[in-house]
């Protein structure tokens, strides 16, 4: 009985990670745009400025952005029979 590889080729398994960041982004971007909600109100002792939250909202919303853009570009030289191949591979494991 043939052992398959323990294993997985470099482009499987890096198609495979950058699969599950394209995954995890929008989590990540809920969880990060979710903290200015428990930073102190007005009514609290030392608000934070409006101005403070909406520069932290935008950076958050730059950051998602300049990672998706990121990930778009690593994965478009791709051919589509390598990313078909990738995908039967997972499939099988």
């Amino acid at each position: 009985m043939a052992r398959s590889p323990i294993f997985l080729e470099r482009r499987g398994y890096r198609l495979r990670r950058m699969k599950d960041a394209v995954r995890f982004l929008p989590l990540l971007g809920l969880a990060l745009w979710m903290v200015p909600l428990m930073w102190p109100a007005q009514g609290e002792s030392d608000p934070m400025p409006l101005s403070t939250a909406l520069q932290y909202i935008f950076g958050i919303w730059t950051f998602l952005v300049a990672s998706v853009w990121t990930l778009w570009r690593r994965t478009r030289d791709l051919p589509v029979d390598a990313l078909d191949d990738a995908a039967r591979q997972v499939e099988a494991d």
